[in-house]
């Protein structure tokens, strides 16, 4: 029998346990045919998460659970799912209950046809806010404007990986700041995509706050596009264009007879602007200059504290 590997990121969610009965019941059928594992990679929190999913690992023999030494976010865990998979497929979901676990069966008669991923994309109707809807499908526009990938709009973190990608994503793509969405889409194969309807989250609110979105999209767009250095560039080279003709202006009127020193205003209002200009160019610089900084210190992308049961040696470092 083929192997399926469902991996699950957890982050405060006292409510695992409803999901997991509702993932259960959703892939029943699919075990009279595949072999079926869970794998939770948790977040350490302070609620009782951890303690309820070492509980479930106990009494059902095909629940992996994987602690986190400290919380290094969604991406990692999902990372760390791909470097512990041992299936033959892949399926990753996010465990708070939007990702509706019946589209499983799906992905995998897909991967049966031939698919090597299977992208679900979402489509969020009114009950996702104006505001989250408007931000999220801006993001797509521009990173598929500017960017060296084709990402598809509403592309999630529920998706199918045929073991050949899972081995492609863990031993030759060792990015430390990991957008797995884009380097999903960047790693080609044959791809195939289902669409879902978001669901109510079973408890709690997104553990994503605006500033985390931000930076999540900021990671993205540095990590699959050069054009915002090439705006600077550009952008640059007009400023430098505009300051030569208004130069030239300036020397024209004084040997005219016209220089007079009118325009105090504009001509602050101008350095202003231009420093304004540089301070955020100087911004975007950082931006990647941080991602090289991460890089080259080549520090893990995650450390495991625990694992449920105890199979062996637990692997603290990650392969690089």
């Amino acid at each position: 029998m083929k192997k399926i590997q469902i991996l699950c990121p957890v982050y405060k969610e006292e409510g695992i346990l409803e999901f997991h009965g509702q993932l259960v019941a959703a892939i029943a059928p699919l075990k009279k045919h595949y072999s079926v594992s869970h794998l939770y990679v948790v977040d350490p929190s302070t609620d009782s998460t951890e303690s309820l999913l070492a509980s479930l690992a106990t009494h059902e023999r095909e629940v992996e659970v994987v602690v986190m030494s400290r919380r290094f976010g969604h991406q990692a865990a999902l990372v760390a799912g791909i470097d512990l998979c041992d299936a033959d497929a892949l399926v990753m979901l996010d465990s708070d209950g939007q990702h509706p676990p019946e589209v499983i069966a799906e992905m995998i008669a897909r991967w049966e046809s031939g698919a090597e991923i299977v992208q679900a994309l979402r489509e969020d109707g009114d009950e996702t806010g104006y505001w989250k809807r408007t931000t999220s499908a801006m993001f797509y526009r521009v990173i598929t404007a500017i960017g060296s990938v084709a990402l598809q709009p509403g592309a999630a973190d529920f998706r199918l990986l045929d073991r050949r990608v899972v081995d492609v994503l863990r031993h030759e793509l060792p990015e430390r700041n990991v957008f797995l969405r884009g380097l999903v889409a960047w790693v080609g194969y044959n791809v195939s995509f289902v669409r879902f309807s978001p669901r109510e989250r079973t408890q709690g609110r997104s553990k994503y706050q605006p500033s985390a979105l931000f930076s999540f999209a900021l990671q993205g767009i540095s990590s699959f596009s050069k054009t915002p250095l090439r705006l600077c560039t550009v952008t640059g080279m007009a400023i430098a264009a505009l300051s030569l003709l208004a130069g030239g202006v300036q020397v024209i009127g004084y040997f005219l007879g016209s220089h007079d020193v009118r325009g105090w205003a504009s001509l602050m209002t101008l350095m202003s602007f231009i420093g304004g200009v540089q301070m955020f160019f100087m911004g975007i610089f950082g931006e990647y200059l941080g991602q090289i900084f991460d890089e080259v210190k080549r520090r893990p992308r995650y450390l495991v504290r625990q694992r449920y049961p105890e199979r062996g040696k637990t692997p603290l470092n990650p392969p690089n």
